[in-house]
């Protein structure tokens, strides 16, 4: 890579996705960090139950940005037997060897089909330029040098990406700062699109309007650890989602916690009685590991407090995203298992 000042989504860009990119390399996502996926197979399981529960004959499961194939491995396993599924894994990289024949690896997703497109962490590693409010308080892009990730201000923001920030994260006073999710809302926006009917969902570290960080969220990971943002394919790159933004972009949906989308899906960290360690230990264990795993995946202080935005796609209206962090699942949306 060259050294060179840039725009931080040009250099998260190279960085994550060009030739010898973060996100191309062997090792995969996994290498580096933990997801929902990859901390209990209950998270599959959920997702089984949120694509049965659709109704749906022959539906479609998508994976955005699908890793290895984690996932979708995950949800085939958890399936009913002779479930009928189309599965389709949406990734750069290439596919890796010994993944289940079911999976079509495509680098776009289907367009005009009807089932479950799901997004685990994927648009927080669309890449986004970042803003910072110069001395009189003007809103410029925060330029980046490639080799150690030094920062300076460039241009003023303005056309799209200028609306974009008045609208979802105005910079009020000098030295705020804000990662542009433009291009985020415009990923999702045409990713939800490629449904028919079903539904869309976007899972991420995420903050709604009324509670954006003051000095944004970019940050990088390596090796399981966090990491100085230095983009030059050294360590991912990854900022929080406005997903509040990206919900309006696609005409609205629900904005949800992972913890009550999961308790909705019968996944909930309840321990098992004491009484079954008497009569049957060995399940007892079980049962305790599985309830740490659930405990896990729906702490609120942890990956409980990620954000979903459900998108239902389809004819008929949709609804408009809820303006805190938390909306109130409704009870005849249709897409709750029964």
């Amino acid at each position: 890579m060259t050294d060179e000042w840039r725009g931080w989504r040009e250099a998260a860009e190279t960085a994550l996705y060009g030739a010898d990119g973060f996100y191309l390399r062997p090792e995969g996502p996994a290498g580096h960090f933990r997801t929902s996926v990859h901390a209990s197979p209950l998270f599959a399981s959920a997702v089984a139950r949120l694509l049965t529960g659709l109704g749906l004959r022959e539906p479609a499961l998508v994976d955005m940005g699908a890793g290895r194939g984690e996932l979708l491995s995950g949800v085939l396993a958890a399936l009913p037997d002779g479930f009928p599924v189309r599965a389709y894994a949406v990734e750069r990289a290439a596919r890796p060897p010994g993944l289940d024949e079911r999976v079509v690896w495509t680098a776009e997703p289907p367009a005009g089909v009807c089932g479950l497109l799901f997004a685990n962490e994927w648009l927080d590693n669309v890449p986004v330029d970042v803003a910072e409010a110069d001395a009189d308080g003007t809103p410029r892009y925060v330029l980046v040098r490639t080799s150690d990730g030094a920062e300076r201000l460039g241009d003023p923001v303005a056309g799209a990406d200028a609306e974009w920030l008045d609208r979802w994260w105005p910079l009020t006073e000098p030295g705020l700062r804000a990662e542009i999710g433009r291009p985020r809302d415009e990923a999702w926006a045409v990713a939800a699109d490629t449904l028919d009917a079903g539904l869309a969902v976007a899972v991420d570290y995420s903050h709604t309007r009324g509670s954006r960080p003051p000095f944004g969220t970019l940050t990088g990971f390596r090796a399981g650890r966090e990491a100085r943002p230095v983009p030059d394919g050294s360590c991912d790159i990854t900022a929080h989602v406005a997903l509040d933004a990206c919900a309006a972009a696609c005409g609205g949906g629900d904005l949800l916690t992972q913890r009550e989308v999961l308790h909705r899906l019968g996944v909930t960290g309840a321990r098992p009685p004491l009484t079954l360690a008497s009569t049957d230990p060995t399940a007892y264990v079980r049962a305790l590991a599985t309830a740490g795993e659930a405990a896990e995946l729906t702490d609120r202080g942890g990956l409980g407090a990620f954000g979903w935005l459900m998108t239902p796609a389809g004819p008929g209206p949709q609804p408009e995203p809820s303006q805190g962090r938390v909306g109130k699942p409704p009870s005849a949306r249709g897409y709750w298992p029964a």
